[in-house]
């Protein structure tokens, strides 16, 4: 009996970011990268998405740092509101992001109530892909 290969860890990374896409009314893109601003994939047709990875970074830092002090507890994420879409960075854990991007239709509560099951595909994929 032959054993059927897995996946490549990008393909299913990004089958996760599609997958959210298309359960998500106004999703657009999406990227995904470590909590110091790295990219690691992305699903993006516009966007420099190694910008988005360094950016969303930052924002996710001022994001903690702002939740701590206001005493809004451990934050879950930060929601940017534009004139014409949406942008939206939710931690994965502690060593990665979720940064979505939508339109001004993003749909925010669909986004709020797919985005955690999505967020744990991408711990446990991440988590697979690290030696232990």
């Amino acid at each position: 009996m032959t054993e059927t290969p897995s996946p490549e860890p990008d393909a299913a990374l990004i089958d996760i970011l599609a997958s959210l896409r298309d359960r998500v009314l106004g999703v657009s893109e999406s990227v995904l990268s470590t909590a110091d601003g790295l990219l690691v994939v992305a699903d993006v047709d516009s966007v420099h998405p190694e910008s988005v990875a360094a950016l969303a970074a930052a924002t996710l830092g001022v994001g903690r740092r702002i939740a701590d002090l206001g005493g809004a507890g451990t934050l879950r994420e930060v929601i940017v509101r534009g004139g014409s879409g949406h942008v939206v960075v939710t931690a994965v854990g502690d060593r990665a992001l979720l940064t979505v991007m939508g339109d001004e239709g993003l749909d925010i509560a669909a986004f709020q109530r797919e985005s955690p099951a999505a967020v744990e595909e991408l711990s446990k994929a991440l988590a697979a892909d690290v030696p232990h």
